[in-house]
């Protein structure tokens, strides 16, 4: 069995935007008070973000393996999230999104038997598809850090 971890690091201090640390790359979350322009989604938003970018990286590498040219992907997904759990309100359902929704359109010169082979081979491979449909153990702990006196 081949396995990858792969660690991300999250900082905000007073009102600042969560700022994410993965590899050398910098990911911002949500809104910036101080400037708008460095503003980005949500982590709603990210969730289903990184599920579009799965989709596109695992079906260019089965259209490989396939023999498939494809001459554009596009993605689109649409998800229902229930926001009264996450707003302290009472409620029978869970936090999570209620439905997702993905549309996958590939330009490509394939039998549509092709296209659906291609397909159910992207939506059993990829990652991301997988922790949204099945449940991951998660452990969270606590570390409080010192708050700094002046």
């Amino acid at each position: 069995m081949s396995q990858k971890t792969v660690n991300v690091m999250g900082y905000a201090s007073g009102n600042d935007q969560f700022l994410v640390k993965a590899r050398n790359l910098d990911i911002r979350i949500s809104k910036n008070p101080k400037a708008a322009e460095l503003e980005g989604p949500s982590p709603i938003e990210y969730i289903l973000a990184g599920f579009a970018g799965c989709i596109n990286a695992v079906g260019k590498l089965v259209a490989k393996e396939l023999d498939l040219t494809l001459q554009s992907l596009q993605v689109e997904i649409s998800a229902t999230l229930d926001t009264d759990r996450y707003n302290g309100i009472p409620t029978g359902f869970r936090a999570g999104f209620r439905q997702i929704d993905v549309t996958v359109k590939p330009t490509a010169d394939a039998s549509p038997e092709l296209l659906q082979q291609w397909l159910e081979q992207v939506e059993y491979r990829c990652p991301v598809q997988d922790n949204l449909i099945h449940p991951t153990p998660v452990s969270v702990t606590l570390d409080a850090l010192e708050p700094v006196v002046n």
